[in-house]
């Protein structure tokens, strides 16, 4: 199916082009933007070639031409094809017939398991065309897939640290926290938030957890850096126990040159004082984000444990991949409503919070029915 999706775009491709050229050469594809379409004035990277980077050729759809946004779709198809359809076949095990990934326990700063050969954690989620992808990963006959997953577990945290009083009535009250931000930030009821403003709100939650500015926000939003600020000035009045918390987590991040996450195990960020300004505006993001996505990491392999000394006692399940803060079991068939309801049971339990932790958990033939 891929093949074949490549294949008619580039034959779109081409004929907008007038000729044919390699799609995957940055050299070709900005000749053909910029001298042959003359689609944008020139424009080159530092290294004086012709731009081409998909953050160039996000700007470019955006003038509505149809050549860049193919370009951009051809790279994505391709990419999925090279990396997933292609690649996983490779690494099917003789023996088994299935697939089986390595997880490192030391290769990530915030303390995350990391897959490899093959990563099975990058596997893409918000397209269709990713989620294809998940559809090959399935069950054995008389079984089915479980997926588990934490939701919005990084927000739950900074709740919790936080102490911020909005943050956790939000979650406490069972309420879309998305929304809440929206009704919070635009000063409206919450059941008059339209579609865009809790996009936006959901833009500066997540944002703020990896130590946005205005200018992240800026190019995420496609708004202005006026608005941009606008919107976070309006969120830290309102979640003002956010802002003590962001504040104060990098000043010692700044004194101890480590943070800790909710069990105390350290995330250092040696560059947290550099001299070099681009270093320790990272290093600041990183101190904001180490304590959130490292006790994230910690509570997930909490509850691994917690769910493998339940599985001891039933041989009808396996848990068969952790993929950051999912947990996705095979489960023979006539027990997947009880499983469900006992593996959701166990991770919501694996810590206590100020804020209640939510396991979203469904199954399926396969990993995208499941998830």
């Amino acid at each position: 199916k891929f093949e074949k999706k490549i294949e008619k775009i580039q034959n779109e491709v081409f004929k907008l082009s007038k000729k044919k050229f390699n799609i995957a050469s940055p050299k070709q594809l900005g000749e053909i933007i910029y001298n042959d379409l003359k689609i944008a004035k020139l424009k080159k990277t530092k290294k004086g070639s012709l731009a081409t980077s998909a953050k160039v050729l996000e700007d470019l759809a955006l003038t509505g031409h149809k050549f860049p946004k193919l370009i951009i779709e051809w790279r994505q198809d391709s990419k999925l094809k090279s990396t997933y359809t292609d690649a996983l076949q490779d690494h099917i095990n003789n023996k088994t017939k299935r697939v089986h990934t390595s997880f490192l326990l030391a290769a990530t700063n915030t303390g995350r398991l990391a897959s490899s050969d093959p990563n099975l954690q990058n596997i893409p989620i918000k397209t269709e065309e990713g989620r294809k992808i998940r559809q090959a990963f399935i069950a054995e006959k008389d079984s089915c897939i479980i997926s588990a997953d934490y939701s919005q577990i990084e927000l739950r945290i900074m709740a919790h640290l936080s102490k911020d009083i909005n943050l956790n009535s939000a979650f406490t009250d069972g309420k879309d926290v998305h929304s809440a931000t929206a009704a919070e930030i635009f000063e409206v009821d919450i059941n008059n938030v339209t579609g865009d403003q809790r996009r936006k709100a959901k833009a500066i939650n997540f944002g703020l957890m990896y130590g946005m500015t205005a200018f992240g926000l800026t190019r995420q939003l496609g708004i202005s850096r006026n608005d941009a600020q606008m919107y976070l000035d309006s969120y830290f009045s309102k979640y003002d126990g956010v802002l003590k918390y962001m504040n104060e987590i990098r000043e010692q991040a700044r004194k101890k040159h480590y943070v800790e996450t909710i069990f105390g195990r350290r995330v250092h960020v040696p560059e947290i004082n550099s001299g070099n300004g681009l270093r320790k505006k990272a290093a600041e993001r990183a101190a904001i984000n180490g304590p959130l996505q490292g006790s994230a990491a910690d509570i997930i392999k909490k509850a691994m444990l917690d769910v493998n000394q339940w599985i001891q006692e039933n041989s009808s399940i396996k848990m068969i991949m952790q993929v950051h803060d999912e947990l996705v079991f095979e489960v023979d068939e006539n027990f997947k409503d009880s499983c469900c309801k006992s593996i959701k049971e166990i991770m919501e339990k694996a810590v206590t919070l100020d804020v209640p932790l939510v396991v979203d958990i469904n199954h399926g033939n396969n990993w995208d029915e499941a998830h």
